[in-house]
C-alpha cells in the first residue's frame, strides 16, 4: 500500500499538490512546477522525500506524503517534518493516511529521529480528529511565522 516515490510519480504528485491546495482554499499559492518537484525530490542533492499510497486493487496512486529532515537542538537529533499529507477523497477512510504516517514513524524509529511534526489548518476538523486519534498532540504554545514574497525580499535585501 505504501512505497517510496520514484521520478515517474512526479506528475501525479504535482497533480495531488494542486488538489491539496484546492482543498485548503489556496490554489493560487501552489506554484511549484513538475520540474521543481523533480529537482527537489530526485536531483543531485534532494531536499525532500516522498512516499506514495497506492490502491492495492489497481496499483494507482491515491495519496502521498512529502517530507524533509529537520533538526532539534534540544534533542540533538534529526526529525521529520511532514510538508504534505494528502489522500484523494475517493480513497479516504481506507487506511492510506494512517499507513503513510506509520511509514514515516517507522523511518523515525529506525533512524533514531525523535520527532515527526507537521502543521494542520485550524479549520480542518477531520484531519485534526484523525491526527489526535493516532496520539499526535497540538503544539498550541507555538505560533508559526513565515516570511515570503515582498517581505522576504525586503529583509533579504536590507543592508
Amino acid at each position: 500500500m505504501i512505497r517510496t516515490a520514484t521520478p515517474d510519480d512526479v506528475p501525479v504528485i504535482h497533480t495531488m499538490v494542486r488538489e491539496l491546495a484546492e482543498y485548503e482554499k489556496a490554489p493560487e499559492e501552489a506554484r511549484a512546477s513538475e520540474a521543481q518537484l523533480r529537482e527537489a525530490l530526485f536531483g543531485e542533492r534532494p531536499a525532500a522525500f516522498a512516499h506514495m499510497a497506492v490502491d492495492e486493487a489497481g496499483g494507482e496512486p491515491v495519496g502521498f506524503a512529502l517530507w524533509f529532515l529537520n533538526f532539534s537542538t534540544w534533542r540533538g537529533v534529526h526529525g521529520i517534518y511532514l510538508e504534505d499529507l494528502y489522500v484523494r477523497p475517493q480513497a479516504r477512510g481506507g487506511g492510506h493516511g494512517r499507513a503513510l504516517l506509520a511509514e514515516l514513524a517507522r523511518i523515525c524509529v529506525e533512524r533514531g529521529y525523535e520527532r515527526l511534526e507537521w502543521s494542520v489548518l485550524d479549520w480542518n476538523r477531520p484531519a485534526i480528529g484523525f491526527y489526535e486519534a493516532l496520539g499526535a498532540r497540538p503544539q498550541d504554545e507555538w505560533t508559526v511565522y513565515r516570511l515570503t514574497d515582498e517581505s522576504l525580499t525586503a529583509l533579504g535585501s536590507a543592508g
